[in-house]
């Protein structure tokens, strides 16, 4: 389908473009969100009579997008979800929770701005991308973790996933003391190995 584009989508162009596009994309996407209009000699004209009108309500979207750009910006937010000792959810947290916790913390952002290749599953630092206008686009990071003292603890680089984080354990302690444990088995196994030949030696004398 051919359409004439009324405002800027990446890779395919800007306001006032004609480009083809799949039948689907059009009628689903571009056409119902006004994104695009139908290319024929009526909205052709219409486009041209009221260009100056569609660039100046861009011009203005986008300065907005800028300015909530600016607060989120790089900012991190804390997500508190139950998980497992390795990390993984229970559940996940998907673009409307994420367009949820942002609007909740003042910034107006909707789920169709938020993009998420895949719904996150694991708790960690997680970057992620904010399009907030065709030609804005921003990062945030989530501190997803299981509480908030994790999230700080977090965030300062420590790793809520190992046996240390989750009981307590010093692992590297753990090993050494395996391995000394291990040490003391072979003297000890080597010492009854010595006494028993000792004895089998005695008992030929005696013999």
């Amino acid at each position: 389908m051919q359409v004439i584009l009324l405002e800027r989508i990446a890779k395919l162009g800007q306001i006032g473009d004609e480009v083809t596009v799949k039948d689907g994309f059009a009628r689903n996407y571009l056409l119902p969100t006004g994104r695009a209009l139908r290319a024929n000699d009526a909205n052709r004209a219409r486009f041209e009579a009221e260009r100056a009108e569609i660039e100046a309500r861009n011009a203005e979207r986008k300065s907005a997008a800028e300015k909530v750009a600016e607060g989120l910006n790089g900012k991190t937010f804390i997500v508190v979800r139950s998980a497992g000792e390795t990390g993984q959810l229970y559940g996940s947290v998907s673009t409307r929770d994420i367009a949820e916790i942002l609007t909740t913390e003042g910034f107006e952002v909707s789920r169709n701005q938020v993009d998420l290749k895949n719904p996150i599953k694991a708790i960690g630092l997680h970057e992620v991308e904010i399009v907030l206008h065709p030609e804005v686009e921003t990062k945030v990071v989530l501190n997803v973790a299981r509480s908030t003292d994790e999230a700080e603890r977090q965030a300062a680089g420590e790793d809520l996933t190992s046996a240390e984080a989750i009981y307590g354990i010093d692992e590297d302690a753990q090993l050494q003391t395996f391995e000394e444990s291990e040490d003391l088995f072979e003297e000890d196994a080597s010492t009854a190995e010595d006494a028993a030949e000792e004895g089998n030696g005695e008992e030929e004398d005696a013999s």
